[in-house]
């Protein structure tokens, strides 16, 4: 099966007019079982609810959780990171992985401060126009910041609307048009239950219909669930993306990025040179480094974090 073959129930339940079906179980759920993030409390606004996106693209939690409390520490608003270089974004991006994401953050922080007074926009057009936003993102900020009706689909909703309606364990690995046109149908009609929808889903997923040890006891709508019903049918779609890390390309940026983080002075390329034996492959990395504008080359071979 293809990404693009994944099937389509013929009566997902909001087009058969039992929306709550899903919907009533998965909220009640949700106000019991919420985890307390900061970036759900009222006063994380919505820059908190986006730099809490950023970071948690592709990475856990618990990671990401006392990097995210130094940050708004810092800035707490977008104005207050726009005043600052680039490479101390990256530098307080910390491990937190992908740190290009650091890099479009600061560079939200700065349209959002030019064009917009330094207030995160409403409009979910106006946030999809920001450098470094998506589909995903612009919708999650639109939603959780301000309680707007858009189809929220990380990998979390994607898992339990692909089992759930579906009745396939795991969701193709790109997000397809089947995929947005059933989120979209089994959106509740009003904004805020619309906007509770998509955090309760989403938690769902990240806490009881895991990609792996899916704890179906625990989960509200297993009598509902499609891929239970059906006795769990095993995946046969595309093989799934491995997180390889070790050994890679990204291992060796992470290493030299650390040691331009640590730096306060520009780094001499014999000290980068100390943190990966094979030359070309460093070489190769470093070079990747400055293409993606995350590290700043300068004369007799230095090297520091771009500062502007």
């Amino acid at each position: 099966m293809t990404a693009t073959d994944m099937p389509s129930p013929k009566t997902p339940p909001a087009t058969t007019g039992d929306a709550t079906a899903l919907h009533s179980p998965v909220l009640a759920w949700f106000d019991q079982h919420a985890r307390d993030l900061p970036w759900r409390r009222p006063d994380a606004g919505a820059w908190g609810v986006m730099v809490s996106e950023f970071m948690l693209q592709q990475t856990p939690v618990s990671r990401v959780l006392p990097v995210y409390e130094q940050w708004m520490a810092r800035w707490p608003r977008p104005a207050d990171l726009a005043a600052e270089a680039p490479g101390e974004a990256v530098r307080a991006w910390g491990r937190l992985g992908y740190p290009r994401r650091a890099l479009r953050l600061h560079g939200a922080a700065v349209a959002i401060t030019e064009r917009h007074g330094g207030d995160v926009p409403r409009e979910h057009a106006q946030l999809l126009a920001l450098p470094g936003i998506g589909e995903y993102t612009a919708a999650a900020v639109a939603s959780f910041a301000y309680g707007q009706r858009h189809p929220v689909l990380d990998t979390n909703v994607r898992r339990v609307l692909a089992r759930a309606a579906t009745g396939i364990q795991y969701p193709p690995n790109a997000t397809t048009a089947a995929e947005r046109r059933l989120a979209r149908a089994l959106l509740p009609d009003d904004e805020a239950t619309a906007a509770r929808w998509a955090a309760a889903s989403m938690e769902l997923g990240a806490l009881v219909c895991t990609a792996r040890n899916e704890d179906c006891g625990r989960c509200p709508v297993a009598g509902l669930c499609a891929w239970r019903l059906a006795g769990k049918p095993a995946h046969d779609g595309p093989p799934r993306r491995g997180q390889t890390y070790a050994g890679t390309d990204r291992q060796v940026r992470g290493k030299l990025l650390a040691v331009l983080r640590e730096a306060v002075d520009p780094v001499p390329r014999p000290v980068l040179d100390r943190v990966w034996d094979d030359p070309v492959q460093r070489a190769r990395a470093l070079d990747g480094l400055v293409a993606d504008g995350l590290v700043e080359p300068l004369e007799n071979d230095l090297f520091r974090l771009p500062t502007t």
